[in-house]
């Protein structure tokens, strides 16, 4: 009886005093949520405060196989012969000396002096022999080793690109028909091909692009009459300035003997493929925009009443009696192809046939990773009025179509940058590097009841003169009288241009 008045009571203080059980049921569920929602909080705030994956750039990958305990080059000098895949070279030599904070022997314009002889005071900043560093030289010029040594040490490692001399001349045609004379009056390379003398003047500008183009990037007369002897001797020149020659036809190859060469990581030697033309260009009546605009521009071809009297694309088909009358018409350069064509596979062979196959899988593979990363629709080429970004969009040649990318978006600020370097179009990446070695300071005149502001510019390559033409630098060099990138008056002494300064000659 005592027990039951005693459980009775107590029934009352929780029910009563305390209140009824179902509110502590409902107080114990509404803990165990707020608990459990705590809990998946922190577990969620703990996930999202992880550092970000790791930029494929900087994975194992990219470093390639490994190279011993050999040292990088960093002096280096390229001659960028034309229509050689060679702006692809050129932009790895770009981003290897920009994420390096490398010195590049720049040009004052886009091209190093071309088409004369190359002259060490066409570089920007240049002072004299040895006065500053120069590690990479890689801008278009015709070669001439003894100013070249002037501007790069002597350790630097020299190698050039050679091509096909008959797809040479067809990718050559393509972009210079407006600018070559030669070019310009055939109806079609086949045409061309044909009798080339009947179009072929020697004394007209630009026509060095109608014949034997790699003998003539190297320094020698393209318009000599071929010798077996005369093209030993100009082998044997470049034999003796370069230490390699790459082949444009075996273009993966070609970078895995270069980084070898070179000590190079494998990403240094990673591509996407610049400048390229289309191949099979669309009709040209219906298209408008930026792409004409530049083309008809470059060619020369005239604009009336707001319409750009765009010409139709260039006929480059070829029978093979045409191809061998090409061949016969650059004999020079087909000697050259032929000699360093053989010494390629030479040196193939010393580097193991099994070897090279496996990291040139190495790397097309690491170029498609690339490409799935960094270019959208999975790294086709797209037409330049396509491409979003104005920044990245490649310069159109004469009457083709010259190709680029677009970035992936959503990529981090690493990624973005090492993605944007691989893309980003010769002429714009020049005046990035441009910038960043000469930047200036000007002060801009003050309005009244305000400061002056500074104000930063990079030079104007029509200060030097250059334009563009068919799609490169090219156009009149520096002559005497024109002032250098500092303001110097330049003055010539025994066929070579020399800075005045003020009071004395320099």
């Amino acid at each position: 009886m005592l027990f039951r008045r005693r459980a009775r009571m107590l029934r009352w203080l929780v029910c009563g005093r305390l209140g009824p059980v179902w509110m502590w049921k409902a107080l114990l569920l509404f803990v165990a949520i707020a608990f459990a929602g705590q809990l998946l909080g922190v577990i969620f705030n703990k996930s999202s405060v992880q550092p970000a994956a790791r930029s494929i750039f900087s994975s194992p990958d990219a470093q390639g196989p490994s190279l011993g305990s050999c040292q990088p080059y960093t002096h280096i000098m390229f001659l960028k012969t034309h229509k050689t895949a060679s702006s692809t070279v050129l932009n790895m030599l770009y981003r290897f000396g920009e994420e390096r904070d490398l010195r590049f022997a720049l040009p004052l314009g886009y091209q190093l002096g071309y088409p004369l002889p190359f002259n060490a005071h066409r570089v920007k900043g240049y002072r004299g022999p040895r006065a500053m560093e120069f590690h990479i030289m890689g801008n278009h010029m015709r070669f001439n080793k003894p100013e070249v040594e002037k501007v790069m040490p002597a350790d630097t490692f020299y190698f050039s690109i050679i091509r096909d001399p008959v797809s040479l001349a067809e990718s050559s045609f393509a972009y210079y028909k407006e600018v070559a004379p030669a070019f310009r009056k055939a109806k079609g390379l086949g045409d061309f091909a044909d009798d080339p003398k009947k179009y072929y003047d020697p004394r007209l500008r630009n026509n060095h692009y109608a014949r034997n183009l790699l003998w003539f990037d190297f320094g020698m007369d393209h318009n000599a009459n071929f010798s077996v002897a005369l093209a030993q001797r100009g082998e044997a020149m470049i034999r003796r300035a370069f230490k390699l020659i790459l082949v444009s036809e075996y273009f993966d190859q070609s970078m895995i003997l270069l980084r070898h060469a070179l000590c190079w990581p494998l990403d240094a030697v990673v591509s996407f493929s610049l400048n390229a033309r289309q191949q099979k260009p669309s009709g040209i009546g219906g298209m408008s925009g930026s792409w004409v605009g530049k083309a008809a521009a470059a060619a020369g071809v005239g604009v009336r009443g707001g319409h750009s009297q765009v010409k139709t694309p260039p006929n480059l088909s070829l029978t093979e009696e045409q191809r061998e009358k090409l061949r016969q018409w650059n004999a020079l350069d087909w000697y050259l192809y032929k000699a360093f064509n053989q010494t390629f596979w030479e040196e193939i062979e010393r580097f193991g046939f099994a070897q090279m196959e496996q990291e040139v899988a190495l790397l097309r593979m690491r170029r498609e990773d690339l490409a799935r990363v960094c270019l959208r629709d999975g790294g086709k080429p797209v037409e330049a009025h396509r491409i979003r970004d104005k920044n990245i969009r490649p310069f159109q040649s004469g009457l083709v179509k010259i190709l680029g990318y677009e970035l992936q978006p959503g990529l981090d600020n690493t990624t973005r940058t090492a993605c944007l370097r691989m893309i980003r179009p010769e002429i714009q990446y020049k005046d990035v590097l441009d910038a960043k070695q000469f930047p200036r300071a000007l002060a801009a005149p003050a309005q009244p009841g305000q400061q002056s502001q500074v104000r930063m510019v990079r030079q104007d390559s029509s200060r030097t003169g250059d334009r563009l033409v068919g799609g490169e630098a090219g156009g009149r060099t520096v002559e005497e009288g024109e002032r250098d990138w500092d303001g110097s008056r330049l003055i010539r002494s025994n066929q070579t241009l020399i800075r005045q300064e003020p009071g004395r000659l320099r």
